[in-house]
């Protein structure tokens, strides 16, 4: 009788402990969650499964010229940390839950969608914070290293060399976030609502470097010098769904909002307000989705002066940043002619986003940047394209039917010939990357 109850004692404990020996991470247990997130959720992951490729691409260039960065062939997110109805929703549409879990791939990484990562480079932690921090250092090291799955293979990963300026997506809880900085841009989830094609895809990667090649200097001088990168930083341009990045996103939004307000002119501050209420009341956006043929004239100028108004409401770094979207853009369209790539690419994602009446984004060209780029795609011999590519339209004809405004890319006083000149204005927010670089994390080693 005591044998008896000796091994039923045993066996008691060993379930206990059997049952403490691992974390438990979030499953979907079928429950109601915030719907709009969900959808948030799924459209970042299609954005990024089409992203990654291209920035391995972009590798192929191998310019000599550029500044650098590394890059990896796959990209992870967490629900670490997170609330317990957001971790659900990023399981049900990704299957992420608390570890590093990949979302996206290029065609050569050894990492699968959906592999769980246990370890990177023979450190491994519950935090996934701290992974994620080691992780961005092995990737910038540019050197190969090891990862760990939780099915206990082991990978060998190579980051592979890209010129500067990551592109990213915002984050799902905080999708109409936008900024532009030399070493990151981070661009709104409408736009990955377009559904890239790869080269457009490719076209939004090395546009992201090309604002950074074109326009480093610039906002470096409107800076006072460069920072190191910060632990934050570091994160997001490893991961999305960071509960940190949200706050750090709202935070910067809010305060770019306040500074955009205070600091346009009042023709721009009530073109903003005129465009938001006719976009957000007029039904054009449920038309132009299903019509896209019947795009009247005054509907495409309309989705053209919102990219202008967009444009000319960023602040900080992006606001700098803006001066040189045009010379991003001829940056990338020569650069996607190296790459063998359509160098059109720009135009259709530009047609596809106005098409769908979400113009919000620096991927829709406003009356300069389309009057730029459609004289060199003329110069190419390429204009015929262009013009079937926007419906029909003669860039010629949709320009010259904008009224007059200050061009956004014009701050009052900066001056071409002296970029120096940007010291001289008035103090703007830093926005969501510059907030990054020096926003630490609690729960990060130190």
């Amino acid at each position: 009788m005591k044998r008896r109850l000796f091994w039923c004692v045993a066996l008691v404990l060993m379930g206990v402990l059997g049952g403490c020996a691992g974390p438990k991470y979030t499953v979907d247990d079928g429950r109601k969650v915030n719907e709009e997130l969900l959808g948030n959720i799924r459209t970042y992951g299609d954005g990024e499964n089409v992203l990654r490729p291209a920035i391995v691409r972009s590798a192929q260039l191998k310019d000599s010229e550029c500044d650098k960065q590394w890059e990896l062939a796959f990209s992870v997110a967490t629900s670490f940390d997170l609330a317990e109805d957001d971790r659900v929703a990023w399981v049900r549409a990704l299957g992420v839950d608390e570890r590093l879990t990949v979302i996206a791939r290029a065609s050569d990484s050894p990492l699968q969608l959906r592999d769980k990562i246990d370890m990177v480079g023979g450190f491994s932690d519950t935090n996934s914070d701290d992974m994620m921090l080691r992780l961005a250092e092995l990737r910038d090291s540019g050197g190969p290293f090891e990862v760990k799955l939780s099915t206990g293979k082991v990978h060998r990963v190579a980051p592979v060399q890209v010129c500067r300026g990551y592109a990213r997506l915002a984050p799902a809880n905080a999708p109409k976030t936008q900024d532009y900085h030399w070493l990151m841009s981070m661009h709104p989830l409408e736009v990955a609502k377009a559904g890239f094609s790869d080269d457009e895809a490719l076209w939004l990667t090395l546009w992201s470097q090309g604002v950074s090649e074109e326009g480093g200097a610039r906002m470096k001088t409107y800076h006072y010098g460069t920072k190191i990168a910060g632990t934050m930083y570091n994160l997001f341009t490893i991961a999305s769904g960071l509960k940190g990045a949200a706050i750090a996103a709202d935070a910067a939004i809010r305060t770019a909002q306040s500074a955009a307000a205070n600091m346009a002119s009042d023709l721009l501050k009530q073109q903003l307000l005129d465009q938001a209420r006719e976009y957000a009341t007029s039904k054009v956006r449920g038309e132009l989705i299903n019509a896209a043929r019947s795009l009247t004239q005054s509907q495409v100028v309309g989705a053209m002066q919102q990219a202008a108004a967009n444009r000319g409401s960023l602040s900080g770094v992006a606001w700098v940043a803006s001066t040189v979207f045009d010379k991003a853009d001829s940056w990338t369209y020569r650069q996607m002619e190296k790459l063998n790539a359509n160098p059109l690419a720009g135009f259709t994602l530009h047609q596809k986003l106005v098409e769908l009446g979400l113009a919000s984004n620096s991927m829709v060209f406003d009356q300069e940047r389309l009057s730029a780029l459609s004289k060199l795609a003329e110069q190419k011999g390429r204009d015929d394209e262009v013009v079937a590519i926007l419906g029909g339209f003669k860039p010629q004809d949709l320009v010259a039917a904008i009224p007059d405004m200050p061009l956004a890319s014009m701050p009052v006083g900066f001056s071409y010939d002296s970029p120096d000149s940007l010291s001289a204005t008035p103090a703007q927010a830093l926005g969501l990357i510059e907030s990054m670089l020096s926003m630490p994390v609690a729960s990060a080693k130190k």
